[in-house]
């Protein structure tokens, strides 16, 4: 039992592993050649794909239905007209005689039947290669000769572009049948074919018109979100388009006033908690300053100290929701400005930005979220670069120090407001805990994002993206 129990398990382990590397190969097969693959990836081009795809296949079955029920038996039907007059002028000319006789008959076909007809005694049909021409024209017409005639012949299917010349091998020459093309070739295909082509080409460019207007509306919406998400405003955008696109329109409306609404009840809060605890902490720094030095005293000092350093974190925070306006800004003029700022109070900071790196932006919130990383690398680190530079349609601001760095899995921590690290906490190189948080919460509401990395100084890298 034992030793089956181990055979049945191996077996299914085995089973297992093949049907997982069969669904792997059959999910391969299915993106290397899934029809997705080969769809529009936009909305305008997916629709139009819908309304442009129904209307090919219904010109293709058109066509094929017509080139067999009326290009082939048209075609047919005049073929074996023609070859029946041709057959009946053989048998006229062998009961005729004499050349006025030949004139008189080729004469009333040429009334009659509109065929140029000329016999030319003693001669036979010289060997040329197939002559080029429409190759249902020529195999329809080479049967109904074959079908009525059945004698040698040519056929020439163009003869100066409105002709067509048939050669006949007679018995003591050849005859020579000129036939109008009109008569052979049926000029409603011409038609059908330019109303087809027409029509598609009209319904195609109001299908093309109908569907950018339908799409502008989404394309609006799209616009006005991802504006909101960079923090700017869109007050000309309005609902308008089809029925659903102006409910989404709404809804984007209704909870862009509900998070603009929030930010600014926060912000306001946020201000108005910081500027009314400012009074108590006054009144605690006099009494304490009127009480004679000590250790206790010291450490209420500190300790007051901390809660002021903590309540400018939290107007800090509160200044960076403020409802100042983007607008285009170059970065290397501000970045200068920062930097020489921090060189006056005695930081080793390098500057390396390209020119001409104008991004929509709040320049007094943004310069809050790049000196609040500068301060950071100023206090844990002794040589500081900042770097600002194009990446694809990103901007980067680079900061980089030479500092302890911070572990991978606490990178994502220190953006909580007032996390500090263990070896941060000490009031004379700690700050409020507030730094980051306002930073990232600057990049973000600019479009873009704060990220931590490495740096190659073996400390913290603070990568500020901004959209452009």
């Amino acid at each position: 039992m034992a030793l089956t129990d181990r055979l049945t398990d191996r077996l299914s382990d085995r089973l297992g592993a093949a049907a997982g590397a069969r669904d792997q190969v059959l999910r391969r097969m299915r993106r290397r050649f899934g029809i997705k693959r080969y769809l529009p990836r936009t909305l305008f081009g997916r629709s139009l794909l819908i309304i442009v795809t129904p209307l090919l296949l219904m010109q293709l079955i058109a066509v094929t239905y017509f080139y067999r029920q009326h290009w082939e038996h048209m075609t047919s039907r005049l073929a074996f007209a023609v070859a029946g007059d041709i057959a009946m002028l053989i048998e006229e000319l062998a009961l005729t005689g004499g050349p006025e006789a030949q004139r008189d008959l080729f004469d009333r076909a040429g009334r009659t039947m509109q065929l140029t007809v000329t016999f030319e005694p003693g001669q036979t049909l010289s060997e040329r290669p197939p002559a080029p021409g429409h190759w249902i024209l020529q195999s329809e017409l080479t049967w109904a000769l074959n079908e009525r005639v059945g004698r040698p012949f040519t056929i020439v299917p163009e003869i100066m572009d409105r002709w067509a010349e048939i050669q006949v091998q007679l018995a003591d020459g050849v005859l020579v049948v000129l036939v109008p093309r009109w008569r052979l070739f049926s000029q409603t295909s011409q038609v059908f074919i330019i109303w087809m082509v027409g029509s598609a080409i009209v319904l195609f460019a109001v299908a093309l018109i109908f569907m950018r207007n339908q799409i502008r509306p989404i394309r609006r919406l799209a616009i006005a979100a991802d504006s909101f998400g960079k923090g700017r405003d869109s007050p000309d955008f309005k609902p308008e388009g089809a029925a659903e696109v102006r409910r989404a329109a709404r809804a984007f409306l209704v909870m862009r006033d509900r998070i603009q609404r929030q930010i600014a009840q926060r912000t306001e809060m946020l201000a108005g908690v910081s500027h009314d605890l400012r009074t108590p902490l006054t009144r605690m720094k006099l009494t304490l300053a009127m009480l004679p030095q000590g250790p206790d005293v010291e450490e209420l000092r500190a300790d007051v100290a901390d809660m002021e350093s903590m309540i400018e974190g939290y107007l800090a925070f509160a200044r960076g929701q403020s409802s100042e306006e983007p607008v285009p800004t170059d970065l290397a003029p501000l970045l200068e400005e920062l930097v020489a700022g921090a060189r006056r109070e005695g930081a080793a900071i390098t500057l390396d930005a390209e020119p001409e790196l104008v991004v929509a932006l709040r320049p007094s919130a943004f310069k809050r979220c790049v000196g609040n990383l500068l301060s950071n690398a100023r206090r844990h680190g002794t040589a500081v670069r900042v770097q600002a530079f194009w990446s694809g349609d990103l901007v980067e601001v680079v900061v980089d120090d030479d500092g302890p760095g911070i572990p991978e899995e606490q990178r994502e921590a220190v953006f909580r407001p007032f996390y500090r690290l263990d070896e941060s906490r000490t009031p004379d190189k700690g700050g409020s805990g507030l730094g980051l948080t306002i930073a990232r919460d600057i990049a973000r509401n600019h479009g873009g994002d704060l990220i931590l990395a490495r740096s190659p100084q073996n400390g913290l890298r603070c990568v500020v993206r901004l959209p452009a």
